[in-house]
């Protein structure tokens, strides 16, 4: 069955909130670790830190995406197989902010540019795969002057560094990119009219499903 567009969400990471304690540690890919009542959902971001063990540095400092949660474990996309950590660490999640009353979304892009190898042997053209390209985000919206989301955006636009993005589908499923706020248009209005916008994202790096 089709999922409704009705009802998504597009929200902008902020500073960490409260760290939560890691009590143990399943190694493996993915790694599962295990904290007590920590409140996290699937496609939060959060930063590992404090762990130790011969190979604690696959962890600390790492910022990732939450691809499964129960109520007492997370699980995240880092291949810890075979490697000796102790499960003492912390997890700190990104605080989410909501842009308010977005019109419509969409991204564009997410091709992959090709190496032209081919030589004076060659019966047809011979190509490898170059990086992927992860394409653009773009969204309209009715701008609200005192929505705390779009200022973030705003201030985003001004930044040298990437901005978190997360959206929320209906389904619960999500996608987070980092991405450079390129452009803000409005806002504009007209006779009978609203005050509206339009912001375009240049994504920068992997693509996270969760």
């Amino acid at each position: 069955m089709a999922i409704p567009s009705q009802g998504t969400i597009l929200e902008i990471a902020g500073a960490g909130g409260g760290a939560k304690n890691v009590s143990a540690i399943a190694v493996g890919y993915p790694t599962i670790l295990t904290s007590a009542a920590h409140g996290l959902k699937r496609g939060d971001v959060v930063t590992l830190s404090d762990f130790t063990g011969a190979h604690a540095v696959d962890l600390n400092g790492k910022v990732v995406v939450i691809q499964y949660v129960t109520t007492g474990t997370v699980a995240v996309g880092i291949n810890t197989a075979g490697r000796t950590i102790n499960g003492d660490g912390k997890i700190t999640a990104a605080t989410w902010t909501g842009v308010g009353e977005i019109v419509d979304m969409d991204r564009a892009g997410g091709t992959r540019s090709e190496i032209d190898v081919s030589h004076l042997e060659s019966t047809s053209k011979e190509f490898l795969a170059g990086l992927r390209d992860s394409g653009s985000y773009t969204f309209s919206m009715n701008w609200l002057f005192g929505d705390a989301g779009q200022a973030a955006v705003l201030a985003a636009e001004g930044s040298d560094d990437p901005a978190t993005f997360r959206v929320t589908y209906p389904s619960d499923d999500t996608l987070t990119f980092d991405g450079y706020v390129t452009s803000v248009s409005g806002p504009s209005l007209g006779v009978d009219d609203k005050l509206s916008g339009s912001v375009t994202i240049r994504i920068s790096g992997d693509l996270t499903w969760a």
